[in-house]
Order: C-alpha cells, then structure tokens, then sequence
C-alpha cells in the first residue's frame, strides 16, 4: 500500500459515516465520499453519478419499517447519504465493483501503526474501498481495461442500519450501474461467496395494561407472555437449510414496582430463496398462533397471570418490519475459480446488498474481500485491518479485472 492511499484510509477513517439509522451524531458521507471521488478521478475515472436516491425508492411495500419512518420523521433523511457511481473507459461488458462507505456506530478512532490500521470501517469496509482503488490503479495499466471492457465502481451509503441498500445500492442498478459480473466487497477471507442471504425482521407486539406490584393479577404481564413466546418459538420454528433464526431483542420495561402490559419481542430469520423465506414466514405465524395456545391453556389457573392468559390472542399481534426481499442465488463464476477459493457450501452466507443483482438477467454476482467479520472485530470495538491483507485483495481485484479484459468479458 502506497502512502497517498495510507493517507486516504487514514482520511476515511478519520471521518465519521455512521448514517442517521446508526446515530444521532454528525454524518459526514458527503465528506468521505468526496475524498474517494478524487482518489479515483486521479487514476482516470470519470463520475456518472453522485447524489442521494429518490424519495420514491422508499415508497414500496419491501422497504424496511425502519427506513420509512426515518424518512416521515426526517427531512434531510436521504439527502445526507449520497452514492457514487464512477467508471473507467466506456466499453462494455463492464465488471462492477460496489462498496460501502457507511458505517456503524459507534465511531471509533483511527490510527495506523505500520501494518495495521484501527477505526470505525477499517475492515468493513473503508479499508476494502481502499484496497479496492490500489487494485484498480494497477489493473487500468492493462491497454485491454477500458479499451475492450468497462469498470464501474459503486461507493454507497445505506448498506448499514438495516436500510439493506434500498436507497442505495437498488436504486443504481435500477438505474443500469451494474457489470455482466459484479463484486461486492464484504470480509470473506478472500473466499468467493457466490451467493447471497436475505433477512425479515419479525415484531412480537403486546398491548395490553399495565398494572401496580401490590396487584399484578389486575393488568397484563407482557414479561411472561413474551418470555414465553420467545421460549416457544425458539423450539418450535423450522429451520431451513439456507438461512438462520435469531431471537433479539426483548423488551417491557425497566422498573422493579410494576407490571408492564406492553412489549416487543424481536426475531431476525435469514433465508436463501423466494421458497425458504415463505416456509419461516408460514411457521412463524402458525407457532405464535399455537405458542398463545399453550400460554392460555397453562396460564389461566395461575391467578397473577389469569388475565393475560385469557386476553393473550386479543393483545398479541405480529407486524413485519421487513419482509418480501430478494435472496441471490448461487451461481458458478468460472473466472473467480481461476483466481481465490470458493466459499465452502456448508458455510452459511451472509445478507449484504448484493441481493439486488438476484433477478437481474445476464450477470453473475459475488461477495469478496479481505479479512473477517468476527477475526477482525466488525461491528465491534477493536475493528481493525492489516496492510498484508488489505494488499492481497488489491492484487486479487487487479486480476479479476486484467483477465475479465484479456476474456473479453467472461
């Protein structure tokens, strides 16, 4: 790694990016998108675009709970998160690359002590968008790149939050901002992962009312009948062979001398096709349905809990705060074979924003990039990347690039 692009990571890094669903703080994606922006126009590319999303991509039923409420309470909302679109020769086919640039929270600081840089995206993913441009500056020096095939590069913000790019990434490929081969630069050990998870987030909700500690019988106790559903439901969901179960948050309240007769209980279920999503769809509504049964059956002779038991079904109901996205499915890259080891099948995929190339004809997709997310510590405190692998995805990204050119674009 040369020092102009030390300095870049150690710019980017330096620059807060948490967007307003991870923080309240200042967000700064303008700032790092434009330190990123000059880097490339340096080496020859050229912008196409550089703006937020339309307010009409989150007015569709598939766009998380979360995103949309952020949007109605916030004006600015999009506006603060920008994504940029450069390219590199105006040939096609083109092989897409695609990063992103926003992060979690919380911020931490950055440093650099020779080989290894620490900070808030050093290895997810300032530190890959980095790499991503030394691989590039070397690959454009190929007279084939650019002159019989096209680069793009896709800088986004919205892929952190559980925003799951849809006022990022979807709307560029909407646009036509993809490649017949496209890469998404996610930690994967310098594994190929040629398909892609998504995710739908499940809301248990209770509404019922809250009652005094010297008579908990006289409200409903949403603690125990979430307690119980999430028990229920933890057993008795099915699980299926592409995707995961996580049971997350639980909450009522937080003070000793009450009865809450109010909460949520939250389920995150990954899945890897249009058919899995449906089967954890369809088991999670007949569980709870079954779950309120049996609370009601083992409940009602129990007097603090009497009313709960009997009004469970009226007070308990299930709201979906994200559901109805596209999964990639796994495909054979023959050029990706030649190059780094494929992601072993018996490994779980990931959800990232690579699921908008799912129904996209004629294209292959895959996730690649240096490190882990757990070894390297993202999303966590102590994130981290060393210079010996943020080196190695650059010369593997100039090698997909040389050999897409030299292929003529297969």
């Amino acid at each position: 790694m040369i020092a102009p692009d030390r300095d870049l990571l150690l710019g980017l890094l330096r620059t807060p990016t948490a967007g307003p669903l991870e923080t309240t703080a200042e967000v700064r994606l303008w700032d790092a998108m434009r330190l990123y922006q000059g880097a490339f126009e340096d080496i020859g590319f050229t912008t196409v675009h550089f703006g937020p999303a339309p307010p009409g991509c989150v007015d569709r039923p598939d766009v998380p709970a979360v995103v949309r409420e952020a949007v109605a309470e916030d004006p600015g909302f999009l506006e603060r998160q920008p994504s940029l679109v450069l390219r590199y020769g105006d040939a096609e086919p083109s092989v897409m690359f695609n990063v992103h640039l926003d992060t979690v929270a919380p911020f931490e600081p950055a440093s650099f002590d020779g080989t290894r840089f620490r900070g808030r995206g050093a290895i997810d993913a300032k530190g890959p968008a980095v790499a991503l441009l030394a691989g590039l500056r070397a690959a454009v020096a190929d007279p084939a790149v650019g002159r019989d095939v096209g680069v793009l590069v896709q800088a986004v913000s919205g892929e952190e939050g559980g925003a799951m790019g849809v006022f990022g990434t979807r709307p560029l490929v909407e646009a036509g901002f993809y490649g017949r081969l496209n890469v998404f630069c996610e930690p994967t050990g310098l594994r190929y992962l040629p398909r892609c998870t998504a995710a739908m987030t499940a809301s248990v909700r209770v509404s019922g009312e809250d009652a005094v500690d010297d008579q908990p019988h006289a409200g409903h106790n949403a603690s125990v009948l979430l307690g119980f559903l999430a028990q229920h439901l933890a057993a008795s969901l099915v699980r299926v062979p592409d995707g995961q179960l996580c049971l997350a948050g639980l909450h009522t309240g937080r003070m000793h001398n009450r009865v809450y007769g109010s909460g949520e209980l939250l389920l995150n279920l990954s899945y890897g096709s249009a058919e899995s999503a449906r089967v954890m769809t369809s088991a999670l509504e007949r569980s709870l349905v079954e779950g309120l049964a049996e609370f009601g059956r083992r409940f009602r002779t129990v007097p603090p809990f009497h009313r709960t038991a009997v009004d469970a079904a009226a007070i308990t109901r299930l709201v979906w705060r994200k559901h109805g996205l596209p999964a990639l499915p796994a495909r054979d890259v023959p050029l990706l074979d030649a190059l780094v080891p494929r992601w072993p099948a018996h490994e779980p995929a990931f959800t990232c924003d690579a699921i908008w190339l799912a129904d996209v004809p004629d294209t292959r997709t895959v996730v690649l990039g240096p490190g882990s997310l757990h070894a390297n510590n993202a999303h966590a405190r102590g994130e981290h990347a060393d210079v010996e692998e943020l080196d190695r995805f650059s010369a593997v990204v100039r090698d997909i690039v040389v050999r897409f050119a030299r292929n003529g674009g297969t």
